[in-house]
């Protein structure tokens, strides 16, 4: 069977992401629980979302295998694969907060060739190819910020359902930030930051200990726009290593000499 193209994979994954879009636009949790942490909340609209998604991407690919956060799955290192988050922002979402979103990507191995992040409670809409740009929902491009200053950047970042327990929970790094950087911002949703980054609304973009599903889209919508994105020591970006730092490019060298900063700080 012949790889689908990327354009096919573009259209499977805007389809899915309309899908549950529309599934979750009005949906309100009534069944929330935790899974290994407290901290890490399901929904059923979680597992109705990939559900979903799966759905429609089998229907649009087929046999094109799937991984998902809520359904699993394992990707093959040389065929393409899809990762998929079918809410990022489970904790936003379970609380009524509109910072969550949609997440699907198709990648062979770490290349990423195709992703579409969808935000249904706020409307936004971010899309890429692999050397084809990022769009916005309206069809318009992308572009990252002209910000050259991190002392100037907004940035924004994450940390892990462990934080209260493990001692590689990213809070040296954020203090170090709020010291060093113009302002530190904690949204809630990963595959969120990295298009926001994309759109030029925030400067940079940094965070451990993620899952690949988490990242792969956002990451190609960044890099598309004019994004660097790499690791969060300046090597390159590989979505299944959890960690990533995004940033419009200028501010970049500054962002990876300050987490090391930070990093010796806390040895």
């Amino acid at each position: 069977m012949s790889e689908p193209a990327v354009a096919e994979l573009l259209a499977a994954a805007q389809a899915a992401a309309r899908a549950a879009s529309h599934l979750l636009k009005t949906a309100r949790p009534h069944q929330i629980r935790s899974k290994s942490n407290p901290r890490d909340l399901v929904t059923e609209w979680d597992v109705r979302s990939e559900e979903l998604i799966r759905r429609v991407l089998g229907e649009r690919v087929p046999g094109v295998p799937v991984v998902g956060e809520e359904g699993g799955g394992s990707a093959a290192h040389d065929v393409v694969s899809w990762l998929v988050d079918p809410i990022d922002g489970t904790v936003n979402f379970a609380h009524g907060l509109p910072i969550w979103s949609v997440s699907i990507a198709a990648v062979r191995g770490t290349e990423l060739l195709a992703g579409v992040v969808v935000a249904p409670a706020l409307g936004w809409w971010f899309e890429a190819t692999l050397g084809g740009g990022a769009r916005d929902g309206s069809g318009a491009p992308l572009a990252v910020s002209a910000i050259e200053r991190l002392e100037d950047a907004l940035l924004v970042t994450g940390f892990p359902y462990d934080l209260a327990t493990n001692p590689d929970n990213n809070l040296g790094a954020w203090l170090h930030l709020l010291r060093t950087a113009g302002s530190v911002r904690r949204l809630g949703s990963a595959a969120i930051d990295l298009c926001l980054v994309a759109s030029g609304q925030l400067d940079g973009y940094w965070e451990p200990r993620l899952q690949a599903w988490d990242l792969a889209a956002g990451a190609l919508i960044a890099r598309e726009a004019g994004a660097t994105v790499t690791n969060m020591a300046g090597g390159p970006f590989d979505p299944y290593t959890g960690e990533v730092a995004a940033t419009n490019g200028a501010i970049h060298e500054g962002l990876i000499v300050e987490l090391a900063r930070a990093s010796q700080s806390a040895s």
